[in-house]
């Protein structure tokens, strides 16, 4: 493996920390600059519906920028907004400054994905985009408490600093490591670009994305909430949950990387989406017939973290071979539905807990798996549909 991926690797850890790492310091945040807590959330929001719009945008309006160039100039702007958020002194300020580290992320995380893709060996496309993947599970496992720690012991401006230091050192490890590209990237023409992407195979595989992301989300984001009412469980049994949902996701994306090149994107998507409505319903079960065993509610949730990481692999293969020359195109619409589900997952999540109690989630999030698979079949039929008539 190429040492430019593994600085890839470390890229997407940087800056889906940064996303994530708000939550673990939010007492802090509020408090010091006299906010509440859910006004300070807000941030996160912020940053996630910034990625989800500009995303798309800046794959067709910088596509033709090197990938070098556009990575030197993301993390600079990502640098700077981090470093400045140390002094700012108000939260709108610190609000327009997470938009500006949002805006900085949206135009580097589908072409981090796409630049792993593009150099891969042909066998090993699912395996380059798992390691870059890595990243986004290694940031919830080892980003966020890290985080969670330097502001709860620091103060949160600390963590900020240390986002914008983990930036540089990201930027020096790319510079010296990632491939120069010979001549101007080749990009088709804007109509040819939207053909491509709103054909059936594409856009069905997204929107299979966002409700995929849209169950996921929602379940780890009232996983506390479930767990206590379910088993009982105390701060240490959920804290050993999410330690053991996070290294499960870290094996899930690499074991998914794997058999998306040894079986091809659409079975190993049917298997990880089969496995996550399955695991939902045996936690629906498990409340049913709650109080249940602490260590058999543990468990299911371990193996539903793997696989709720095992699909991203095959999600990112499965655009890049549909989209051909627009791949950065499909691959950032596929960021926009990711974080568009973190939205829509924690609000109809909140929906579910309030109207149904805890037990409403799994079957909700299960009902989200059954409409990505659904969705899948459809993409993978108007695909093979395409195959013949082009024969």
């Amino acid at each position: 493996m190429p040492a430019w991926l593994f600085a890839l690797l470390a890229t997407g850890f940087v800056l889906y920390t940064d996303d994530y790492v708000i939550a673990g310091i939010l007492p802090e945040l509020a408090a010091d600059l006299g906010v509440s807590e859910s006004h300070a959330g807000q941030l996160i929001t912020a940053f996630s519906l910034t990625v989800a719009i500009v995303a798309p945008l800046a794959a067709v309006v910088l596509a033709k920028v090197p990938r070098r160039q556009l990575f030197t100039v993301g993390l600079c702007l990502f640098i700077l907004a981090n470093g400045l958020a140390v002094i700012v002194p108000s939260y709108p300020l610190l609000l327009v400054l997470r938009v500006v580290a949002a805006v900085a992320a949206a135009g580097m995380t589908p072409a981090v994905f796409a630049f792993a893709a593009e150099r891969a060996p042909a066998d090993k496309t699912g395996r380059y985009i798992a390691i870059v993947s890595l990243g986004v599970t290694g940031s919830i496992a080892a980003g966020v408490p890290i985080g969670t720690w330097i502001g709860g012991h620091l103060g949160w401006r600390a963590c900020f600093a240390t986002m914008a230091v983990a930036g540089l050192i990201v930027l020096l490890a790319l510079l010296p490591t990632l491939p120069r590209e010979d001549g101007e990237r080749e990009v088709p023409l804007l109509r040819d670009q939207l053909r491509t992407l709103s054909a059936g195979p594409i856009s069905f595989g997204l929107l299979a994305n966002c409700a995929l992301m849209t169950g996921s989300m929602m379940m780890l984001t009232y996983l506390a909430p479930y767990l206590e009412a379910t088993s009982s469980a105390g701060v240490d049994e959920r804290a050993l949950a999410f330690s053991l949902s996070g290294i499960a996701g870290i094996l899930g994306i690499w074991l998914g990387g794997i058999a998306t090149d040894r079986w091809g994107a659409d079975r190993t998507l049917s298997v990880g989406i089969g496995g996550i409505i399955v695991t939902m319903v045996i936690l629906w079960l498990l409340w049913m017939g709650r109080p249940a065993p602490i260590p058999a509610v543990i468990c299911v949730v371990t193996v539903w973290g793997g696989l709720a990481f095992w699909n991203s692999p095959a999600i990112q293969a499965r655009l890049y071979m549909l989209a051909g020359p627009v791949a950065p195109q499909a691959l950032a619409l596929n960021t926009s539905g990711t974080y568009l589900g973190v939205s829509i997952g924690a609000a109809v999540g909140g929906i579910a807990l309030t109207t149904g109690g805890a037990g409403a989630l799994p079957l909700t999030a299960a009902s989200s798996g059954l409409i990505a698979l659904i969705l899948i079949a459809i993409a993978r039929y108007l695909a093979g549909a395409r195959s013949r008539e082009r024969k």
